[in-house]
């Protein structure tokens, strides 16, 4: 009598703890999904005016500051709207980090781990993250 009674109550215990642990889960995930998710501006939702007759000249875009560059913490993937902390290793380097890298020509294709014990590939890597650091189309 006192087995099954323990059992029971073992029983309802796990599934109590596996519910806490789903609803922390699911509610974690909807709030990390919304703050990850840029919201559009008003000025996207608004209808959208009749062009002038005369454009508006095209703004020339400044290089970033140093002081700009030192200041990215996260990277955004543009299609997808993923953030991933800038990594101080290439090793550590999200996938579509790597990827980015080679589609924007910093680096001829993703090398492996085993690859990165040769110093010159080394460097060429972290050249080619400082690089990646100055493109405003990945900043978060």
């Amino acid at each position: 009598m006192i087995v099954t009674l323990m059992t029971g109550l073992t029983i309802l215990f796990v599934v109590y703890i596996l519910y806490i642990v789903f609803t922390t889960l699911r509610t974690g995930c909807d709030e990390q999904e919304a703050v990850s998710r840029p919201e559009p501006t008003p000025a996207a939702k608004a209808p959208a005016e009749k062009p002038t007759a005369e454009p508006a000249p095209a703004k020339a875009e400044a290089a970033p500051s140093e002081e700009e560059i030192v200041q990215v913490k996260q990277f955004r993937h543009p299609d997808t709207g993923e953030t991933a902390a800038v990594p101080t290793n290439y090793r550590f380097a999200k996938r579509w980090i790597k990827e980015a890298l080679v589609k924007e020509g910093l680096l001829d294709r993703i090398y492996k781990n085993n690859e990165l014990q040769d110093d010159a590939i080394n460097q060429k890597v972290r050249e080619a993250l400082e690089k990646f650091k100055t493109l405003k189309k990945y900043w978060a």
